[in-house]
C-alpha cells in the first residue's frame, strides 16, 4: 500500500513538471483529493459503521462516551480497511496507466470503474436499484456492467442506511429490556422518584463489558461488510 502511495506521489511530481499536460494532471489529482471525503461517505461502508456505533452509544445511555471523534475515526479506518483492496484494484486498472500517460482521463475512469461497481453492487439491494431506475426512467441494464454509477451510488447509500438501522435495532433491543426491567423493579419498590437510568446504566455497562461488546460489534460489522 505504501509503495502505491509513493508511486502516485512520484508520478504526480513528475507530471507537474512536464508542461501544460502535467499541470492538467496535477489539477485532476488535487480535485480528486478534495473529493475524498465525499467518496468515503458515498462509496464505502463508513455510513453503516458510524450509524451503528451511534445506536450503540444511544443504547448504552452514554451520549459523550465514546466521543464523536473516536467513533468517526474508528468508522473511517474500518471503511478504509474494507475498501483498500478495491482502491488498489482501481489504481492497477486505470490509475497507474493514467499517471504514466498511457491512458487519458476518460479511458482511465472507464478502466477503473469495474472494481468499484462490483463492490457497490454486492452491497446494494435490488429494490433500491429499481427505485432509482423508476424515478430516472433509465433503461434497465442487460448486465451488471451496464449499471451507471449515478444510479448505483445513491442506491448503495440507501441500502447501507437500511442495513445500519436493522443492525442498530438489534443492538438496541437488549438495552431496552434492561431499561424496562430496571423501571419495573423501581416502580414495584415504590421508588418512583429514582430515574431508571441511574440503575440501568451501570448494569448495561457491566453486561456490555462482560461480553466484550465492542469486539463483537466491530467483528460483526467487518464480517458483514467484507
Amino acid at each position: 500500500m505504501m509503495d502505491n502511495v509513493t508511486t502516485v506521489t512520484n508520478a504526480a511530481q513528475s507530471a507537474a513538471g512536464s508542461g501544460p499536460g502535467g499541470a492538467v494532471a496535477m489539477v485532476v489529482l488535487l480535485t480528486l483529493v478534495t473529493l475524498i471525503p465525499a467518496i468515503i461517505l458515498s462509496c464505502t461502508c463508513f455510513v453503516r459503521f458510524i450509524v451503528v456505533f451511534g445506536f450503540v452509544r444511544t443504547g448504552l445511555g452514554t451520549p459523550a462516551a465514546p466521543p464523536n471523534q473516536v467513533l468517526v475515526g474508528l468508522s473511517l479506518f474500518m471503511a478504509i480497511f474494507i475498501s483498500a483492496p478495491v482502491a488498489i484494484d482501481m489504481y492497477d486498472a486505470g490509475g497507474k496507466d493514467y499517471l504514466s500517460g498511457k491512458l487519458d482521463g476518460e479511458h482511465a475512469i472507464e478502466a477503473a470503474t469495474p472494481p468499484l461497481r462490483a463492490f457497490l453492487l454486492k452491497r446494494t439491494a435490488e429494490q433500491d436499484l429499481e427505485l432509482f431506475y423508476e424515478v430516472s426512467d433509465h433503461a434497465r441494464p442487460a448486465a451488471p456492467s451496464d449499471v451507471p454509477l449515478r444510479i448505483l451510488i445513491p442506491a448503495f447509500i440507501v441500502s447501507e442506511l437500511r442495513t445500519a438501522f436493522q443492525i442498530g435495532l438489534t443492538v438496541l433491543l437488549p438495552f431496552l429490556v434492561i431499561d424496562l426491567v430496571a423501571a419495573t423493579i423501581l416502580t414495584s419498590l415504590g421508588m418512583v422518584m429514582v430515574p431508571p437510568q441511574v440503575v440501568a446504566l451501570p448494569i448495561k455497562l457491566l453486561v456490555f463489558v462482560m461480553i466484550d461488546g465492542w469486539h463483537l460489534i466491530v467483528q460483526s460489522l467487518l464480517r458483514g461488510a467484507a
